[in-house]
This record gives structure tokens, C-alpha cells and sequence, in this order.
């Protein structure tokens, strides 16, 4: 993880006095924190905001945890805690066997799940691929660069640090709606900028973009932000 990426977690569960102190835990430690009081609820934040892990009890209303663990892991890779108060090694077999990527049983240490989120975050970007892609928009992270890729033909973006950790964190999560308090704080956070230094930067990218044919790639979203839309 690079000091600059504020990871996004999402806590479904349906305890509030549990979520509001995980929730106080997690950005303590510097995250970015969505929660969840059913399963329904999860699923649509979940399609919405694309969490990078998220710590999920089994017993919740509507949907259960494991349902929902079944849903996370048909659409995506995005990791999972599942965090309960059962204690069966069957539940955690369950829990392991359908793709949770660690398990942890009430009463916990809340420091102990951040802990653990990071480490299971370090272990998903390890696997994870250098190159990212979305729509035309092609991001090399080893090598800091970003194309335009139609067909055979390949073009690189010739873009600022910011720009291109702007491009980057969009392209990580497509469709998703950033705020330009999200942007500043994952690509801005040493500076003292302000949101509205956003709109510039991303006026400036979507410029280079359009030069190289990836107009309308990203969108501006009216009174919340902007989003990587690839056509």
C-alpha cells in the first residue's frame, strides 16, 4: 500500500455501538469507512462505492453474511473479513471454504480486525496485477505510466504526478462515484490544497485523454464528484 491510498472499508453489520467503534478504529488508522446495517444494503453499496475489503457478520437482517459473501465473491475479488459472534469451527470452515479471506469471533479487539485488514490488503496487492485497465485507459504501475489503447495502437499519456494518481485511482474502481474530498485525500494528502485544485487536475486529464480519443471516459457526477465511465 503506498502512503498516499486511504483504503475504503466497509462494515455491514447490524450492532450500531459495534459498527460505530469499528468505524472510529478504521479511520483512526487512516481508512476511509462506509457502513452497513442488512445484507440488501451492503450489496448496493457494494455495486456502488467498490470497497477495497470488507469486514462482514454472518447474522444480519434480510440477507446473511454468508449470502453475502457468496455475492462479493461471484462479482469481483474484493476481500473479506467476516466478523461474528459464533464461534463453531463449522462457521469458520463455512466462511473459509466460500472465499472469506480471514475470520474473526466476538468479542474482539477492534485494533486486532485493522490489524488484520491490512495485513489481508498487503497479501490482495501482492497477488495483485502491475498493469490496471479500463475502457481505453490502459495504467502500468511499475513503470508509473498510463496509455490509450485501441487495437494495435498504443499511446502514452503524458501526465503529471497528480494526473496520474488521479487516473490510476479511478481506473482501480470504474463507475465508481469519487468525491473530491476522496480524490484529494488519496492523491493530495501531503498538500494543502483545496477540492476545487480537483477540478482543475481533472480538467487537465480529461484534455489529454480526449486528445488520444478517450473522450468522455470520465464524467463529471453534479454536486458529488466525478467517475471513470469506459465506454
Amino acid at each position: 500500500m503506498t502512503d498516499d491510498f486511504q483504503p475504503l472499508v466497509m462494515i455491514v453489520e447490524d450492532e450500531p455501538d459495534i459498527a460505530s467503534v469499528l468505524v472510529a478504529y478504521f479511520e483512526r488508522d487512516g481508512f476511509r469507512t462506509v457502513a452497513a446495517r442488512d445484507g440488501e444494503t451492503a450489496l448496493a453499496q457494494l455495486d456502488m462505492l467498490r470497497p477495497d475489503i470488507v469486514i462482514l457478520d454472518v447474522k444480519l437482517p434480510k440477507k446473511d453474511g454468508i449470502e453475502i459473501l457468496k455475492e462479493i465473491n461471484q462479482r469481483g475479488t474484493t476481500p473479506v473479513i467476516m466478523a461474528t459472534a459464533l464461534g463453531e469451527d463449522l462457521d469458520k470452515l463455512l466462511a473459509l471454504r466460500l472465499g472469506a479471506d480471514d475470520y474473526v469471533v466476538k468479542p474482539f479487539n477492534p485494533m486486532e480486525i485493522v490489524a488484520r485488514a491490512r495485513a489481508v490488503l498487503r497479501r490482495s496487492q501482492g497477488k495483485s496485477e502491475t498493469k490496471l485497465q479500463a475502457g481505453l485507459v490502459e495504467i502500468d504501475q511499475d513503470s508509473h505510466s498510463a496509455f490509450v489503447v485501441q487495437g494495435e495502437n498504443r499511446r502514452s499519456l503524458d501526465l503529471t504526478l497528480t494526473e496520474f494518481r488521479l487516473l490510476a485511482h479511478m481506473v482501480r474502481a470504474p463507475r465508481r462515484v469519487f468525491s473530491r474530498s476522496d480524490l484529494l485525500d488519496a492523491c493530495l494528502a501531503d498538500s494543502d490544497a483545496v477540492e476545487r485544485t480537483i477540478d482543475s487536475h481533472v480538467s487537465h486529464l480529461r484534455k489529454k485523454l480526449a486528445a488520444m480519443g478517450a473522450e468522455d471516459h470520465i464524467c463529471s457526477v453534479r454536486g458529488v464528484g466525478y467517475r471513470l465511465l469506459p465506454q
